[in-house]
C-alpha cells in the first residue's frame, strides 16, 4: 500500500484541498423544478429560506429537446419532469426575487444547454449582476445522453462543436461558470458499476478536451472549468474508494496525457448525488436510510456539492415536505457526526486503500480499450460503451430476482400492508399556461430583428465562427428555445439511434 500524499496535493487522492470540509462545506443542494416558472421559483426561495447553498435547476423533456411547450411532441409532458422554459420571459420568471450574483446555480441541460445558460446570463444583466463573477455549473455533457439518457438533438460531432464554442466564448464572459459537469451519474443510473461510471465518464471527458485543444483552447486554462457529476450508491465503502480512485486517476489523465501544468486543472471537482434507482416504491420511508448512508459515502468520499433524493421520488416529485428532509439529511452530516473534522477520514483503510487500487486499475483497462477502438466516439458510435452497461444492469437485474442481491422491501421483509404516502401532482393546466405564455411572446417581439439574428446564427453554423454570441442575440430579441434549435437542427439535422 502506497502512502498517499496529504489532501491538497498532486494527484488529490485525498481530496483536492488541504483543510476540506474544516474550512468551507460542501454546497448543499436540492435538485428541483417542477411546472410553471413561477411555481419553481417559490420552491427555489423556500429551499433557500430552509439552508440550501445552491440552486439545482431540472427542465422538463421539452426544453431539454429543444421543443417549445406548444409543440405536438411536447403534448402531455409540459413541466412534468422539471420546469418548463421556452423563453428568456420564463427564466425572469424563475428566477424573480434571487440575485443570481449571490447564488450558485447548476443547471442539469444538455442539448439546450447553450440556449438556457444564454437566457441565464441576460436574467442576470437585467439584474445588474457583474456576469464575470456568476458561479454555477451548466451540464453540457452530450456524450453520455447518446449512451445513457437519450435527450439528444444533433448528431456527436456538431453537439461537440457547440459545446467547444461555449467553452471558448464563457473563458472570457463569464470565466468563473463551469461550463461544462461531466456526467457519470446517469452511466450509474443506466445499470453500469461503480468502476464504469469513472471509466466511461472519463473517456467523454477526454473527448470534451481533446475537442477544445484542437479549437485551440489552452488546457490550463480551460480545464478549470471543468466539473464532474457522480452517482453514490448504497454499497458504502466501495463508493468512497470510488470517488479517492478517481481523483487520482484524472490528475494523471490531465498532467500525463494532457500536459497540464497547474495543480488547478488536475483537480477533480465534482457534484454528487444519492442514487435515484435505489429508491423503491415499496416502504418508501427506508429511502431515507438509503438516501443518508450514499450521501454519508459521498461526504467521506470528498465532494464539493450533494444533492439528497427525496423518500418519495420512486412515486412522483418530491413534496415540499420531503424535500426538506432531504436537506436536513445533509445538516445532519455537516453539523452532527464529526465527519468534517479531517480531510479524507477512511484513507490509510487497507481495504480502502485497496479498493481505491482497484477500481483505478480496472477503470484504466476500459480507457485502454476505448483508445484503441480510437476513442469515445468511436466506441458509442459503434455501441461498445451501452453494450458494456445494458450487459452490467442485466447481472444486477439477475441478481435481484434470484436474491443474491437484497432489496429492503422488494426482494426481503415485505412489509403485509403498504402504507399510502401523499404523491405530488402537476396540475394539467401548467401546459396551458406555458402554451399560452409563448405565444403571447411571439405576438409581443420584434419579429423582424428576431428573423435577422437567427439567419446571422445559421450563417454561423454553416460555417466555423463561435455560435454562443449569436444564441445570446437571438435569445436576447425573445428568440424560443424551439426557434434557436430549429435553426441548428436544420444545419446539423438530428441524431437517430441505430440498432445495437
Amino acid at each position: 500500500m502506497t502512502q498517499q500524499p496529504p489532501a491538497g496535493q498532486y494527484p488529490f487522492t485525498r481530496g483536492i484541498y488541504a483543510d476540506m470540509y474544516r474550512s468551507r462545506l460542501w454546497t448543499m443542494r436540492q435538485y428541483a423544478g417542477f411546472g410553471s416558472a413561477e411555481e419553481s421559483n417559490a420552491r427555489y426561495r423556500y429551499l433557500l429560506s430552509q439552508g440550501t447553498t445552491g440552486l439545482s435547476v431540472a427542465f422538463d423533456l421539452p426544453t431539454q429537446m429543444g421543443l417549445d411547450p406548444d409543440h405536438p411532441l411536447a403534448a402531455g409532458e409540459v413541466g412534468k419532469v422539471g420546469v418548463s422554459i421556452a423563453s428568456l420571459a420564463d427564466m425572469r420568471v424563475l428566477f424573480d426575487q434571487i440575485q443570481l450574483d449571490q447564488v450558485s446555480t447548476s443547471m442539469t441541460i444538455n442539448s439546450t444547454a447553450a440556449i438556457l445558460l444564454a437566457f441565464y446570463v441576460l436574467v442576470a444583466r437585467e439584474q445588474g449582476a457583474d456576469v464575470k463573477k456568476l458561479s454555477g455549473t451548466i451540464q453540457n455533457d452530450i456524450l453520455k445522453e447518446y449512451v445513457a439518457r437519450g435527450t439528444y438533438i444533433y448528431p456527436p460531432r456538431p453537439a461537440l462543436r457547440i459545446i467547444t464554442d461555449l467553452f471558448a466564448w464563457a473563458n472570457t464572459e463569464i470565466p468563473e461558470w463551469n461550463t461544462i459537469s461531466v456526467s457519470g451519474y446517469h452511466i450509474r443510473e443506466a445499470g453500469s458499476t461503480a468502476v464504469q461510471e469513472i471509466a466511461f465518464t472519463f473517456a467523454n471527458a477526454i473527448a470534451y478536451v481533446e475537442a477544445a485543444i484542437t479549437a485551440g483552447l489552452d488546457v490550463d486554462r480551460f480545464a478549470p472549468r471543468i466539473s464532474f457529476f457522480f452517482n453514490s450508491h448504497s454499497d458504502f465503502l466501495t463508493e468512497v474508494a470510488k470517488f479517492r480512485a478517481a481523483r487520482r486517476l484524472y490528475a494523471k489523465i490531465m498532467r500525463e496525457r494532457f500536459g497540464a501544468k497547474t495543480d488547478r486543472a488536475c483537480m477533480l471537482r465534482f457534484h454528487t448525488q444519492t442514487a435515484g434507482s435505489t429508491l423503491t416504491a415499496q416502504q418508501p420511508e427506508v429511502n431515507v436510510v438509503r438516501t443518508a448512508y450514499q450521501a454519508l459515502a459521498a461526504v467521506l468520499g470528498g465532494t464539493q456539492s450533494l444533492h439528497t433524493n427525496s423518500k418519495d421520488e420512486a412515486l412522483g416529485l418530491p413534496t415540499e415536505e420531503s424535500a426538506t428532509l432531504a436537506l436536513r439529511t445533509q445538516q445532519v452530516i455537516a453539523c452532527e457526526t464529526g465527519v468534517i473534522a479531517e480531510a479524507d477520514p477512511l484513507g490509510g483503510s487497507y481495504y480502502i486503500e485497496a479498493l481505491t487500487d482497484r477500481i483505478e486499475s480496472e477503470a484504466v483497462e476500459y480507457l485502454a480499450r476505448i483508445d484503441a477502438m480510437g476513442g469515445t466516439l468511436q466506441a458509442i458510435e459503434q455501441g461498445y460503451v451501452q453494450g458494456e452497461i445494458q450487459n452490467a444492469a442485466y447481472v444486477a437485474q439477475l441478481e435481484i430476482e434470484s436474491g443474491k442481491q437484497i432489496i429492503v422491501g422488494v426482494n426481503r421483509f415485505q412489509a403485509e400492508k403498504e402504507v399510502p404516502v401523499p404523491v405530488f401532482r402537476i396540475d394539467p393546466a401548467v401546459e396551458r399556461h406555458q402554451t399560452e405564455r409563448v405565444r403571447a411572446v411571439r405576438a409581443s417581439r420584434n419579429a423582424e430583428v428576431l428573423q435577422e439574428r437567427l439567419q446571422a446564427l445559421e450563417a454561423a453554423a454553416r460555417g466555423t465562427e463561435n455560435l454562443m454570441p449569436h444564441i445570446l442575440a437571438s435569445a436576447e430579441a425573445m428568440g424560443t428555445v424551439g426557434e434557436i434549435s430549429d435553426v441548428l437542427r436544420k444545419v446539423f439535422g438530428e441524431y437517430r439511434e441505430t440498432g445495437l
